[in-house]
């Protein structure tokens, strides 16, 4: 078993372990950003503010047809962690050549749909006539790669189960650099435009995939499946789907949240659209820590949990709100001051560039109740809550519907309603994710995930279990227990 592309997270100090393990995810997630930011950068730069908007109407849709596909991937990982930490190997095996066959099908599917709804469900959003057609064509583009999307986020997931975070963040840089130079070759050399962007960025991710799966495959040994563990397994992809739905619906309906707030965003034109479409970008970037983190925090409490050790997950959980704290703390004088110079490497045009410096200024004062979210439900994915995610998405869908629009109407709130509902909806969400912690369910769910992950484990063979049910002990509790009463006489 080589020790770089395996990490065991069930022993060793919590914080040095979740530390080292979201380092490259970090790394690997803001380069994963640069793909959208580059995006925005150049055709913003190089076509025009309103071939930005074009970008930004797109955001909130495409993420909701990508996050289904990181949902499913995601609840595969919690799986795979809990098998990982009960010591399962072949079914770790069997976990991830059904993974396969699962995100084949679920990759297609959003694929084909994301394509066909795009100009319907941009229409129906009151995308303006101006970019709409310019919005469709690179939301179809986008859509043709939600396969490679798909696969890569479940690969990534598996590396992650098993202690992996390196591997992905390797490709990831390559598919980076890979894309800024076809941004650049597409959009500005050859003219293409938004088109140019979106084919860039199909074909980083399509590399991307590709490349992490056939280094895992040559690495990980994991990914050597034995032939009669290749088979269809029904009763792991169901367990894939049971973990996975939840954690999709709960991504998709922050999603859905995303596309009503953008809708309310569209009623207001192209330059708090494009002022927007910026901020959102530099927003997921400074989310970017808080996601590893909570990435980090999910496979350390999936592989303690499969080991029974519930009181090494709550020290993890506590390692992992000061660090969230901490970062947080960091980045909110950055927002407050830095928000004009970090506004230009988005766009010139000063109306958009002064619009977004002062939503950013809002929506920092909220960044630690962002990081509760990331950390709590990391932990809670972790155990298998699937309570918890779905209530999760229900609550940030709740807080955009019910804050964005009718803050927009208060005369000395007005435009600055969009972002404030940002910020109220993670305050209101991280609330909700803490009390869920606190009330303790999770170590019920624990439970059950526990004995899942331990079924026909190789750490208990079934010789072992037999000799134990021979011994006198084992008679002699039952007789203590009033069981076996006639095996006292034994």
């Amino acid at each position: 078993m080589k020790t770089s592309y395996v990490k065991d997270m069930t022993t060793g100090k919590p914080t040095g372990l979740i530390l080292m393990f979201m380092l490259p995810m970090v790394i690997g997630n803001v380069f994963q950003q640069l793909y959208n930011m580059v995006d925005s950068m150049i055709v913003g730069q190089v076509v025009g503010a309103d071939a930005l908007a074009a970008v930004g109407a797109t955001g909130s849709l495409n993420f909701l047809f990508f996050s289904l596909c990181g949902g499913m991937a995601n609840g595969i990982g919690v799986v795979l962690s809990q098998y990982f930490g009960a010591g399962n190997k072949d079914k770790v095996k069997q976990t991830i050549a059904n993974a396969v066959y699962i995100m084949a099908v679920v990759g297609v599917f959003m694929g084909v749909l994301g394509a066909l709804l795009s100009r319907p469900v941009l229409t129906f959003l009151k995308t303006p006539d101006n970019i709409l057609d310019d919005a469709v064509l690179y939301m179809r583009i986008m859509c043709l790669g939600v396969l490679a999307v798909a696969f890569y986020n479940c690969i990534s997931a598996i590396l992650r189960a098993v202690g992996d975070s390196k591997t992905p963040l390797y490709f990831l840089i390559v598919a980076s650099i890979l894309n800024v130079v076809l941004d650049i070759l597409f959009v500005k050399s050859f003219g293409m435009g938004i088109a140019g962007a979106g084919i860039a960025t199909i074909i980083s991710q399509l590399l991307s995939a590709a490349g992490s799966l056939i280094f895992a495959m040559y690495r990980n040994p994991f990914f050597k499946i034995e032939k009669n563990l290749r088979k269809h397994d029904f009763p792991i992809i169901w367990q894939c789907t049971r973990m996975g739905v939840p954690l999709a619906l709960q991504t998709s309906l922050i999603a859905i949240s995303c596309v009503i707030l953008q809708s309310v965003v569209n009623t207001f034109g192209a330059t708090v659209m494009a002022a927007f479409t910026a901020t959102s970008r530099i927003e997921q970037l400074v989310q970017q820590p808080f996601n590893s983190l909570g990435m980090a925090i999910s496979t350390y409490t999936g592989q303690n949990i499969g080991a029974g050790k519930v009181e090494r997950v709550r020290q993890g959980y506590r390692r992992g709100m000061l660090l969230m704290a901490a970062f947080a703390l960091l980045m909110i004088p950055m927002a407050q001051f830095g928000g004009e110079h970090i506004m230009r490497m988005f766009v010139n045009e000063e109306e958009v560039i002064a619009f977004g410096a002062e939503a950013l200024k809002i929506t920092s004062w909220f960044y630690l109740f962002l990081g509760t979210i990331y950390v709590t439900r990391g932990l809670l994915n972790g155990v298998g809550d699937a309570v918890f995610a779905f209530g999760n998405g229900v609550v940030e869908v709740l807080g955009r519907i019910c804050l964005a629009k009718p803050l927009t109407m208060i005369p000395v709130v007005g435009v600055w309603g969009i972002w404030l509902a940002t910020g109220l909806t993670w305050m209101f969400t991280g609330i909700f994710s803490a009390a869920r912690y606190l009330q303790g369910k999770w170590k019920m769910t624990a439970g059950g995930a526990q004995e899942e992950a331990k079924e026909e484990s190789p750490k208990e063979p079934k010789e072992k279990k037999a000799f134990f049910r021979e011994s006198n002990l084992y008679k002699w509790a039952n007789c203590f227990h009033g069981k076996r009463k006639k095996r006292l006489s034994v």
